[in-house]
């Protein structure tokens, strides 16, 4: 799969590309990051890519011009037909504060397609008539403002990353946060007992797999009733908690 992404700022996504458990992915192609600098699309000799808003308004917007010839040289280079980047099956994603919430499932969708060009926008936003013509799909991280899409790229990248094949053993994404619908419950590791005496659940010592998966299925189940009642809901709704799962949430009182 292959992530072009236009923007201001390309150096901040070296350091990430290069570090971590992901970088395999990156390393190997399996996700392959091309970077755009949008400045090398201005054509005026102070390379301008924003200017003032019509109507007034504070802050500046980014001018649709440099916009349009970037996502041509994406278009062109990615081998897509004139148009929409999207009609030829890869979405055009800007990010933005009035967006889709990036989502495990939307993550998951994403990790088994083609890829995507990513718009990072700046300032007080992207010229409304670029995302008219070319957006296909906008994302939110959450109910706040970021400076620009660069961070938001990033999660999404990393995300993507992670769930191809050989970046992570399937245990460490099949059993983690989301996964299943709910999040994941606490997790310990050596010393089994600290200084100041807490010790580890017994439980995890014991040996017993079946007791040890239910105990984490517990957990699971707690926490996410108390911390996001709303994805146990939709569990339920899916129907994907077993009679073992709502007496023990029946026991709680959830």
């Amino acid at each position: 799969m292959r992530f072009d992404v236009i923007t201001l700022f390309p150096e901040l996504f070296a350091p990430h590309l290069a570090h971590g458990i992901t970088r395999r992915a990156f390393e190997t192609g399996l996700v392959d990051v091309r970077l755009w600098p949008l400045r090398d699309h201005a054509l005026d000799a102070y390379r301008r890519v924003d200017d003032r808003p019509f109507g007034g308004g504070p802050g500046m917007v980014m001018l649709a011009e440099p916009l349009e010839r970037a996502l041509a040289a994406v278009r062109a280079e990615r081998g897509d037909e004139p148009g929409r980047t999207g009609e030829a099956g890869v979405p055009v994603i800007h990010f933005t504060p009035g967006g889709r919430r990036l989502d495990q499932a939307l993550v998951e969708g994403m990790a088994r397609g083609p890829g995507a060009v990513l718009l990072c926008g700046r300032y007080e936003g992207v010229d409304q008539r670029v995302v008219d013509r070319h957006v296909t799909l906008e994302i939110s991280l959450g109910d706040y403002v970021l400076s620009g899409g660069e961070l938001p790229a990033l999660v999404l990248l990393d995300a993507v990353a992670r769930l191809q094949p050989g970046v992570l053993h399937p245990p460490s994404y099949e059993q983690e946060s989301f996964a299943d619908g709910l999040l994941e419950g606490p997790a310990y590791t050596r010393p089994d007992v600290l200084p100041d005496g807490t010790a580890v659940p017994a439980v995890l010592l014991s040996g017993h797999h079946g007791e040890i998966a239910r105990w984490r299925r517990e957990r699971s189940l707690e926490l996410t009733a108390r911390r996001r009642p709303d994805l146990l809901a939709a569990a339920r709704e899916a129907r994907r908690l077993s009679p073992a799962d709502e007496r023990f949430l029946a026991r709680l009182g959830l």
